[in-house]
């Protein structure tokens, strides 16, 4: 009950807020809470003596209505957020347009016209998710085809640095929209085979695939305008490589079966311990063999022919 009323009194907040035209100031279990419950939020993470965030809280406190009435989008602003580290490296100020949760961060000048351009043609994540079932189809890596460049960010979901990039990589993707591709993919999960064909390593790593070469984005830099650069130009001056084609079964199973071979070899028995089913499929094996080898015996001994008995034959005569 006091957990609903606060969020009763947040809102009415908002609302008295926004009729005096200035932004709501909200502390971070308040932010928390509006991701939550607002399908889409503007937030302004900003600091005490910052130029730059009085520019960028003026201009949102004038399209804060235009926000609502035409993106049913709430704006609010913090001040010293601890939360501010996970959606923008550079930290204050940082404006964050959370669209069902998703952020994604803008990274242009304190500009009214360029703010409301980019969230009205952003209410929707920009980054694809793939999986291993849909790469190859989605991208046409290998080929080179038709569905253009790719910008793609291997990522898994215990790693902190790629959670602190979400909202990053998205404004990458809505900077890139129409031009480039610009996806994900889970390397310890949904893609994990596809990880392991393009040799990943280490986590995030950023390939971009482009008429059927990858490039490795190497560069310092984990921000906007550095990916963007990197995708537009900049990849010319990296070592690209042929990607490489997928894998058959049969491959797939050799791979496994060189892994598993070496895991024998490091552990000796206590391979069991670690994958208990090997010895299931070993008495499964072994009692087919056996029965197999039975039934052939069985048959074997009913088509043998009979031997006439001759030491009777001689003693009749």
């Amino acid at each position: 009950m006091q957990h609903k009323l606060s969020i009763v009194l947040l809102f009415c907040k908002i609302i008295i807020v926004y009729s005096s035209q200035s932004l709501v100031s909200v502390s971070d279990d308040d932010i928390l809470q509006l991701i939550r419950d607002k399908d889409k939020l503007i937030v302004l993470f900003s600091k005490p003596q910052c130029d730059v965030c009085n520019k960028f809280e003026r201009h949102l406190e004038s399209l804060q209505e235009d926000f609502k009435k035409h993106l049913n989008a709430v704006t609010v602003k913090t001040i010293n957020s601890h939360l501010s580290h996970l959606y923008s490296p550079t930290k204050e100020p940082a404006l964050v347009f959370f669209r069902h949760g998703v952020p994604l961060l803008f990274s242009g000048e304190p500009d009214e016209n360029e703010i409301y351009g980019f969230f009205e043609k952003n209410q929707s994540p920009a980054v694809k998710e793939l999986t291993d079932k849909i790469f190859e189809h989605m991208t046409q890596a290998a080929t080179g085809a038709t569905t253009g460049d790719w910008f793609v960010m291997f990522y898994g979901a215990s790693c902190v640095e790629c959670q602190r990039l979400h909202a990053v990589w998205e404004g990458v993707g809505a900077t890139l929209r129409g031009r480039i591709n610009v996806a994900r993919i889970d390397a310890n999960l949904a893609g994990v085979i596809t990880a392991k064909r393009f040799k990943i390593t280490k986590l995030p790593t950023f390939l971009f695939f482009r008429l059927g070469k990858v490039y490795k984005y190497d560069l310092p830099k984990s921000d906007i305008k550095s990916f963007v650069t990197f995708a537009q130009d900049w990849y010319k001056n990296s070592r690209s490589e042929p990607v490489p084609l997928l894998a058959s079964p049969f491959d797939e199973l050799v791979d496994y079966s060189v892994v598993l071979i070496k895991e024998v070899t490091t552990y000796g028995l206590d391979i069991l311990a670690k994958y208990p089913w090997i010895w299931q499929i070993g008495v499964a094996g072994f009692g087919l063999v056996a029965v197999t080898a039975l039934i052939a015996l069985v048959k074997a001994g009913k088509s043998k022919p009979k031997v006439k008995d001759t030491k009777k034959e001689k003693k009749s005569k």
